[in-house]
């Protein structure tokens, strides 16, 4: 029988885009994010108002028994008007200064994180392909 109470994918994960325990996955080429894993990395902290993480904002990820700062930059949840929707929750290493940990980009990156350019201006250089 289903019970809504104790289901953890009940109402949560569909409201929001990147939260607590939210799985994602590294698309850049760093070792750590490029080293296999038997689990996923995981978000333990959103550096947000709400908690909710959208494209371009910080999360601490839990990541091979480490704490890692990474920069969202694609969720599956449909955002606002043209705003490209993606299949998996992407994340981009970054150290504690915010230049990015590797030195490709995988992934597409939205085009309007380009409006944000000047803290992520180095991570737009490294970046092969937008959308």
């Amino acid at each position: 029988h289903w019970c809504g109470v104790n289901d953890l994918s009940s109402v949560s994960s569909a409201v929001a885009a990147v939260q607590k325990l939210t799985r994602v996955r590294v698309v850049d080429n760093s070792a750590l994010g490029n080293a296999h894993h038997h689990r996923p990395p995981k978000v333990i902290h959103v550096y947000t108002k709400n908690g909710i993480g959208k494209v371009g904002d910080r999360v601490l990820l839990a990541i091979k028994g480490q704490k890692k700062k990474a920069l969202i930059v694609g969720h599956k949840m449909p955002g606002a008007r043209m705003t490209p929707r993606f299949d998996s929750n992407n994340v981009v290493l970054i150290e504690e200064n915010g230049n990015p940990t590797g030195t490709r980009i995988k992934a597409p990156i939205p085009t309007h994180l380009r409006k944000m350019e000047g803290e992520y201006s180095k991570l737009l250089a490294i970046a092969q392909r937008f959308v």
